[in-house]
C-alpha cells in the first residue's frame, strides 16, 4: 500500500479469544509492538476489542496545520455584524 510516497507494509490481524488473551497478555502485546500486527480480542467468538500499535504523528501538529488559517485583515473586529 502506497501512502504521501511511502510503502507501507500491510498488516494482518490476528484473532485471540479473550480466555486465551487474558494469561499470555504481556506475549501477545509484546508481539504487537515487534511486528506491527493488530489483534482482535473476541468474546463468545464475537469480535469486542481491536488493540493496534501506537505509532507517533511524523511530522509535528503545528507542521501539519500550516497553510490552513485564514489571513485576517482586522482580528480585533467582531465577528457578527
Amino acid at each position: 500500500m502506497m501512502t504521501n510516497g511511502y510503502i507501507e507494509r500491510v498488516r494482518m490481524s490476528q484473532t485471540v479469544s479473550k480466555y486465551a488473551f487474558m494469561p499470555k497478555a504481556l506475549k501477545y502485546f509484546r508481539r504487537i509492538e515487534e511486528t506491527g500486527e493488530e489483534m482482535v480480542i473476541t468474546d463468545k467468538g464475537q469480535p469486542v476489542i481491536r488493540i493496534i500499535p501506537f505509532r507517533a504523528c511524523a511530522r509535528g501538529s503545528a507542521v501539519s496545520l500550516r497553510g490552513s488559517v485564514l489571513r485576517y485583515e482586522r482580528p480585533l473586529d467582531p465577528v457578527a455584524d
